[in-house]
């Protein structure tokens, strides 16, 4: 498949072989085998298969990466960072499968001892067929990846099998299970019949000694009677005017084991152990060539199959038929055109050098057509992906008696394509938006359209696998609040739904800081202030910045009195006999909540609510001597309360509710955060009057779409305000509810 190298294409093969050589020369990879012998073999193969010499040589700077300090400098330096990411690349992808097949060789020997039919290992492979698969999924941003840790897993089962060596059976099961399909799934099937032959070789020897040597028995008289019928065939057809290659096709060994034992038969019933393959220059010579066997042979017509009309997924074209000879003997016979041939033993790989694509092209990979190339390879991946989730088409399957759930789990996610032909991989029912945060949270930020395949969608429109998605932004911007409304089906990922939501709460606190800077600085400028150090302010508050001060300003949580208290002077304490002298004015002065109040250890003082935190029976409260105005009654939680202790202790006083059984009514504010729509103020005093509780005042703001009410409720039980607050939450739009 290779075409000539230039001067340049063997200097940088040359200068890799030079570079690495003396790093891994002298070293041996797990398998046994020698570092440098490997990387040759690997480079070897992906030559063969047609790769750019670029993918040759970085066979040796693979190997070469764990015996350099800073691989990625060095081989950039050296090489250019395209060979430096590639290199680093497919070491990360090596690096992670050995982990990932370590942690199964443990799980297979600790179950070693237990007596199973089936390989060691075998019993722990779902979960190692998806880590491997994830991994390869993940590396396929750059294909190239690949091709070379398949020729690299080729090269240590043909090292094993030539030396006799110990294969590890969770290696061999892996490459049956996970990289033998890849190859088939990308029509590589020089790779895939050897991997498949090989692993099997080493987790089944018996069996397949055995077909072996049922192969072996008649192997003589079988290819000389197959030779015999490759000269008659092709002078037949030299007659009718079609130029015909004839060749035997040699049969492998696990395909005959899959054969009997799918079908439940015997050797002796395989129909295909002899076999032929007629090549021919077009289409309209495959007909004729398959009408004249029909002719001269018995045709089988349950054994017919035309992938010239019906080509596979994976592009993969011929006519299969099975005939009999005059003694009943089964042929198989397959007839394609040369093309078909080429792409029947060497799959997608002449696109594997898109990348080395120029004004003339590469391997018949134009500069113009490259792109597409890629975006056909891609699609073929994530094919493969859906095959291995339901190989049969019928649910959630991952292999034979497999996981189920891990099947639904896989079955959850797409994989779609960047403009740049990255796949991205998202939850099922995912949008551009999704994807568009996936890529940058600035991007999703700004995503105002996108495209599929080229063709322009509404944003809600739910991607499906191997499309391309294309996102349209604006230079500035921010998401649409649309997008968190589950009904209209903007977003399907948790992660951009909290992006979407981080961005929203983030411009709400920064309004609500801003609202509380500037009430701040009102009050400072009002007391002849403005000249005082913020931060040194919110430090004596108790706060640990000054934005957290104007964030509890902002949101009332945090009167401003309190600040009033520490810049103005200080007032002279009142005299210890003050209490005495607010007892006797309470007499005169009583209001309409007596003996609701109880001064812990006196008779009834002069009390009053505080408005701060508004506290209604049975909360737990306590008192603070005011300054001629009696004693305040705060909530034990009140942060304005908290702030009072903190400044002055010996001011508090025990308090505690009196006569609660009487029918007075206690005002209490109810504060909550909505997304602004027709009709929200009405559903929610709707819920008040249902609970039989009188609303007594309304305090609403709207900003940027986000409504902030106050509602002033009056309850003999603060307790039952609890269960309000719970069904108030529930009111469509309401983001936030809470007693203040």
């Amino acid at each position: 498949m290779g075409e000539a190298m230039t001067e340049s294409d063997i200097d940088v093969l040359e200068r890799a072989q030079a570079f690495a050589r003396p790093l891994i020369s002298g070293e041996m990879l797990s398998s046994g085998e020698n570092t440098w012998d490997h990387a040759h073999a690997v480079a070897q193969s992906v030559a063969f298969l047609g790769g750019a010499v670029s993918l040759q040589a970085a066979s040796y700077l693979v190997y070469a990466c764990e015996h350099l300090n800073k691989p990625q400098e060095v081989i950039t330096k050296a090489f250019g960072a395209p060979y430096a990411v590639l290199a680093m690349e497919t070491t990360k992808l090596v690096q992670l499968q050995k982990n990932s097949r370590a942690q199964a060789t443990v799980l297979a020997n600790v179950g070693a001892a237990s007596v199973s039919t089936e390989p060691q290992g075998a019993a722990h492979l779902p979960h190692q067929t998806e880590a491997v698969r994830r991994m390869l999924m993940a590396f396929s941003k750059d294909l190239r990846v690949i091709l070379l840790r398949l020729s690299s897993r080729l090269q240590t089962l043909r090292f094993c099998a030539a030396t006799t060596k110990t294969c590890n059976p969770v290696l061999a099961q892996e490459t049956l299970s996970v990289f033998a399909p890849l190859a088939n799934r990308l029509g590589i099937w020089q790779i895939k019949w050897e991997l498949e032959d090989l692993a099997f070789r080493f987790l089944e020897p018996k069996t397949y000694k055995d077909v072996a040597n049922w192969l072996d028995e008649k192997r003589v008289e079988r290819e000389d009677y197959i030779r015999g019928l490759q000269t008659k065939i092709q002078s037949e057809l030299k007659t009718l005017g079609i130029k015909a290659e004839v060749q035997g096709r040699p049969k492998h060994i696990f395909s005959i084991v899959k054969k009997m034992r799918g079908k439940s038969v015997g050797f002796d019933r395989i129909l295909d152990v002899r076999a032929l393959r007629i090549v021919v220059p077009s289409v309209e010579d495959c007909y004729a060539a398959l009408d004249w066997v029909n002719q001269h042979f018995e045709a089988i017509a349950q054994e017919f199959d035309d992938y010239i009309a019906r080509p596979k997924q994976n592009g993969y074209q011929s006519l299969h038929s099975v005939v009999r000879d005059d003694g009943g003997r089964p042929i198989e016979i397959q007839i394609r055109t040369q093309a078909m041939h080429e792409h029947a033993e060497f799959g997608v790989a002449a696109h594997w050098a898109y990348k080395e694509a120029g004004v003339k092209g590469y391997q018949g990979v134009s500069a113009t057509s490259s792109y597409d190339a890629k975006i056909a390879v891609l699609r073929q991946l994530l094919a493969w992906e859906r095959e291995l989730v339901d190989p049969d088409g019928h649910g959630a399957q991952v292999s034979a008696g497999g996981d189920q759930a891990l099947g639904a789990e896989l079955d959850d996610r797409i994989y779609v394509l960047s403009p740049a032909a990255e796949i991205v991989e998202l939850p099922q029912g995912s949008t551009a938006v999704d994807f568009a945060y996936t890529i940058h949270t600035n991007l999703g930020h700004r995503c105002r359209g996108a495209r599929l395949d080229g063709v322009m969608v509404p944003l809600n429109t739910p991607l499906k696998n191997g499309q391309t998605v294309e996102v349209v932004t604006l230079k500035e911007g921010g998401p649409s609040r649309d997008w968190l409304n589950p009904e209209l089906g903007f977003l399907a990922s948790a992660r951009a739904k909290a992006k979407v939501r981080a961005w929203f709460n983030a411009q709400v606190m920064q309004e609500t800081i801003q609202r509380g800077r500037e009430a701040v600085e009102k009050l400072l400028q009002r007391e002849g202030k403005t000249s005082m150090n913020l931060e040194s302010l919110a430090s004596q508050l108790g706060f640990k910045s000054s934005e957290q001060l104007f964030e509890g300003v902002g949101k009332d949580e945090f009167s401003l009195k309190n600040i009033e208290q520490i810049i103005r002077p200080e007032v002279v304490a009142p005299p210890v006999d003050e209490l005495s002298k607010l007892k006797k004015r309470s007499r005169a002065e009583d209001n309409t909540s007596k003996g609701a109040l109880l001064v812990v250890g006196m008779d009834s003082l002069l009390t009053q609510l505080a408005r701060c935190c508004k506290p209604a029976p049975p909360d737990a409260i306590q008192g603070f001597v005011t300054r001629g105005k009696g004693v305040s009654i705060h909530r034990q939680n009140c942060p304005n309360f908290k702030q009072l202790v903190i400044k002055d202790a010996d001011r508090v006083i025990q308090v505690q509710w009196g006569n609660t059984q009487s029918m007075a009514f206690y005002p209490v504010d109810v504060a909550l955060e909505a997304y602004d729509r027709q009709g929200l103020l009405r559903d929610i005093s709707e819920v008040f009057a249902k609970e039989r509780m009188n609303v007594v005042g309304v305090q609403t703001q709207t900003i940027k779409g986000v409504a902030w009410m106050t509602f002033t409720v009056e309850v003999q039980d603060s307790s039952k305000v609890d269960k309000v607050l719970s069904i108030v939450k529930e009111v469509k739009g309401v983001r936030a509810v809470r007693r203040r």
